[in-house]
């Protein structure tokens, strides 16, 4: 079995992206994704992949899947009907959150619409105190008639959060086993399980989640599986974590509130990999697809892992990379506002009916049809010629926008291009400037279906000097999943000052933690050699709200460990907020362990040099708008696929594959390096 290959499921196409272990080859496919059942998609993908390279099913040795279900699931709140029970007291905990509206001085701002309704929240006598002993004991015959009041209801899934439940499981656990015995074909979660952490309103908020999404990942899970089973898969098949790892089908069933950035993770953790080939170690990534733009920052080749996050206004507590996203890909809508600006997004097109210019009835102009009227992209056909475009469709739809607008068809393409690029600007600096870190200080790591077509401008934007275009950018997320490795993260909150004093607390709550990542690695049936645990806590200086993520140093705690922990969040406090408070009372407050089971991975191969000469490569030539160039300006196209490592490219120019178009501007070099990958400098 010489074949590895990886899926990721978007809005728009789904990408499949075939390693073979024997020749380090690599080969591409997309297809259109299908929203209304998306395994079908996966499925057709995986088989024409095959059938490109002459392979079955049955010759793959490992296939990984990212997807958007989760994510789709909770933006479209397409989840089932949820019940929840709570202690005594607490059942508009929900509702009320953190008292903060959306935007402080938005009279009109709408808060996200429960996905628990009032009717359907019930209140339990029970109280445990904040040590975690017990208050008040559980009350069970109270529990079993709320149980049954929300049985009546038809509820499809069940969460259960209790006060301190993250100290003292006990109540939650035998709260959880009644559920079980009461309800037995609801999906039922309980925080202790989802999201161990304190902070009462964000855990119960994760576990509501979870429970609502959980049915429908149930769902979507057994009929890929089967779709897969039927195409003849051996091989048992991994999901993707929000924390840029893959899980077994199983603990994705049960945990869907981790995947929810399941399809962006994998672009990151492929990043990561092809940037160090490269040489570079600081990147800011750059992810645009056809709904969506995803950036993160990697620092020394690491993306930083955030336990907490707010996913389209619900607030959710599970270990995912720091990743931020704007609603800005190649299917955004292009629109005049009621103050009569043009603005682009966040609606967008989708892959049904999709931009104008696929000739599916839309009307509405977006930026892959600014793209096509400005001619960055081929206006003819794109995949390769797999997919007939409509340039006269979609000029039609800017030339309605520019009249509105009052200004030229192709003044106002460009605007469209000028616009999105702003909000792409935007969301970098958001995890950059915001956080300490100059863009110009980082590499541009350009990919997805449309970020090499918008890369060169918006390093302009931020004055960053380097962009790298990977091989197969828009299939990168796909790659992704064939250089990650199986993870998991485990949580314990203990409240106490970095002492001398905390420290049989802290050994006591690291050894529960591992324990945890035991039971993992053998349920994952990892080998001993394979096991690697990383552990950090989340500190704070007291009186503080929010923490940051420090690493523990490995071995025994010692004195020298609190020194390290210190300083280590000494420099991660100046770094994100300019400054230390010397002499503050500094506190520990989660202990986080993350358990890793090395796989083998995707390894790529250097080439020979094959000069600067790139005359072989290039294919034709075309006019295209650039407002750099003042207007139309001939570009020689080139085939990404017959460029050599060493070729050298100069803009302007276009370079077209199967999965993206990279746009060079005038005065920008493109050199190819030894691992193919298309390095673009000013």
């Amino acid at each position: 079995m010489a074949w590895r290959i990886g899926v990721d499921s978007g809005g728009t196409f789904t990408d499949v992206c075939l390693f073979n272990d024997e020749t380090g080859a690599i080969e591409i496919w997309k297809v259109s994704s299908t929203p209304d059942d998306p395994s079908r998609a996966i499925s057709q993908g995986v088989v024409e992949g095959l059938q490109k390279v002459g392979a079955s099913a049955a010759d793959l040795a490992f296939l990984g899947h990212g997807t958007t279900v989760a994510t789709n699931a909770l933006i479209e709140l397409r989840g089932v009907k949820t019940g929840l029970v709570v202690s005594d007291g607490f059942r508009d905990l929900l509702e009320i959150g953190r008292q903060k509206r959306p935007n402080l001085y938005d009279m009109f701002a709408e808060k996200p619409e429960q996905l628990v309704t009032r009717d359907l929240r019930r209140e339990v006598p029970e109280r445990l105190k904040a040590d975690g002993s017990v208050a008040v004991p559980l009350d069970e015959d109270a529990l079993r008639e709320a149980l049954r009041a929300l049985a009546s209801e038809d509820i499809k899934a069940l969460a259960i959060c209790f006060l301190y439940g993250f100290l003292n499981t006990a109540h939650e656990e035998r709260a959880l086993a009644i559920a079980v015995e009461e309800l037995p074909d609801v999906f039922v979660s309980a925080s202790h399980a989802v999201a161990p952490e304190f902070r009462e309103y964000e855990r119960l908020s994760t576990t509501v989640v979870n429970a609502y999404l959980g049915p429908v990942m149930q769902r979507y899970i057994r009929r890929l599986k089967d779709r897969l089973s039927d195409i003849g898969l051996k091989v048992a098949p991994q999901l993707t974590q929000s924390n840029g790892g893959v899980i077994g089908f199983d603990q994705a069933s049960n945990l869907p509130v981790r995947t929810v950035l399941s399809g962006p993770s994998t672009g990151v953790v492929g990043a990561q990999a092809i940037g160090k080939m490269a040489g570079f170690d600081n990147i800011i990534t750059f992810d645009v697809g056809g709904t969506s733009s995803d950036v993160a920052l990697l620092q020394n080749g690491v993306c930083q892992l955030t336990g907490e996050a707010d996913v389209h206004g619900y607030p959710i507590k599970a270990p995912m990379l720091d990743i931020h996203t704007v609603g800005a890909g190649g299917g955004s809508i292009a629109h005049v506002d009621t103050g009569g600006l043009l603005k682009v997004g966040p609606r967008s097109a989708g892959a049904h009916p999709g931009p104008v210019c696929y000739g599916l009835g839309n009307e509405e102009p977006t930026v892959t049809d600014a793209n096509i009227v400005l001619q960055t992209l081929n206006p003819v056909e794109i995949l390769g010629g797999r997919m007939k475009v409509r340039h006269d469709l979609a000029l039609a739809s800017i030339q309605r926008l520019a009249d509105r607008l009052g200004v030229g068809v192709m003044e106002t393409a460009q605007g469209i291009i000028s616009v999105v690029t702003a909000n792409m600007a935007k969301a970098i600096r958001v995890i950059s400037v915001q956080r300490g870190h100059d863009p110009r200080d980082y590499a541009l790591m350009a990919f997805g279906g449309a970020g090499p077509l918008h890369a060169a401008r918006l390093a302009r934007e931020l004055d960053m000097k380097t962009v790298i275009v990977p091989l197969t950018p828009g299939t990168l997320c796909a790659l992704g999943l064939l250089l990650t490795d199986l993870r998991s993260d485990f949580a314990l909150s203990r409240l106490m000052e970095l002492s001398d004093a905390a420290r049989p607390a802290l050994e006591e709550g690291f050894a529960t933690l591992a324990e945890q990542a035991d039971v993992w690695f053998a349920a994952e049936n990892i080998a001993e050699d394979r096991r690697v645990i990383t552990r950090t806590v989340d500190m704070r200086y007291a009186g503080q709200n929010y923490e940051l993520s420090v690493t523990v140093p490995a071995g025994p705690i010692t004195a020298e460990t609190f020194t390290a922990l210190e300083k280590g969040f000494e420099a991660a406090h100046r770094q994100r907020f300019g400054f230390i408070a010397e002499g503050e009372p500094i506190q520990l407050v989660t202990l986080r362990v993350e358990a890793a089971g090395i796989v083998d991975k995707a390894e790529f191969q250097k080439q020979d040099n094959h000069g600067p000469d790139a005359s072989g490569a290039k294919i034709g030539e075309r006019e295209v708008w650039m407002s750099e160039a003042g207007g139309f300006v001939t570009c020689p196209v080139y085939e990404r696929s017959l460029l050599k490592a060493g070729n050298v490219i100069t803009g302007p120019a276009i370079v077209e594959q199967m999965d993206t178009t990279t746009v060079l501007l005038p005065e920008m070099t493109g050199t190819v390096d030894p691992y193919l990958n298309l390095i673009l400098e000013v």
